[in-house]
């Protein structure tokens, strides 16, 4: 694992980093492998790759991300990127794979009401994938807004957002 994180911040091949996030992401899947990815900063390394230019590599990372957020101690570290994961959820073509990575991983990260606050600013864009984008967005956004109505404190924020 340790030479696969190094090796994404090595390279700039979009192919490489997208296979080691690929492999990172499967990775994740088993919980010892959180912490060591954790404790050898790769979720500061594969942080930096959701400011990538190429959306494959972002939607790589949101994957590798969402398998990482099963984890309280990761979601703490990952938290830091929610309102640029919300970003690249709105600036996402409508429907894309890259959209919805970032709205699984939003689902995850509402799961707890810890960092429903900075979804805030993205509840207009969810309302408005519910209107126009397809069932399998719309269930995901569906899933957070979810997530967002179980927090009191979200009710006022849920009720004025405007479209």
């Amino acid at each position: 694992l340790q030479k696969l994180i190094h090796l994404l911040q090595a390279t700039d091949d979009p192919l490489i980093q997208e296979q080691a996030l690929i492999t990172l992401s499967n990775s994740a899947a088993f919980s010892v492998n959180q912490d060591i990815i954790r404790n050898l900063d790769g979720l500061s390394v594969i942080g930096g790759m959701l400011s990538d230019c190429v959306p494959k590599v972002k939607e790589k990372a949101l994957n590798a991300f969402n398998n990482l957020s099963m984890n309280i101690k990761n979601q703490e570290e990952i938290q830091v990127y929610i309102t640029q994961v919300c970003r690249n959820v709105e600036s996402a073509p409508l429907n894309s794979d890259l959209q919805l990575a970032g709205l699984r991983l939003l689902t995850n990260m509402s799961v707890t009401s810890d960092y429903h606050h900075k979804m805030i600013n993205s509840i207009p864009c969810f309302l408005h994938l519910i209107s126009e984008g397809t069932e399998r967005t719309q269930i995901q956004v569906l899933k957070v807004l979810v997530n967002l109505s179980a927090n009191p404190a979200m009710t006022g924020h849920l009720l004025r957002a405007q479209v």
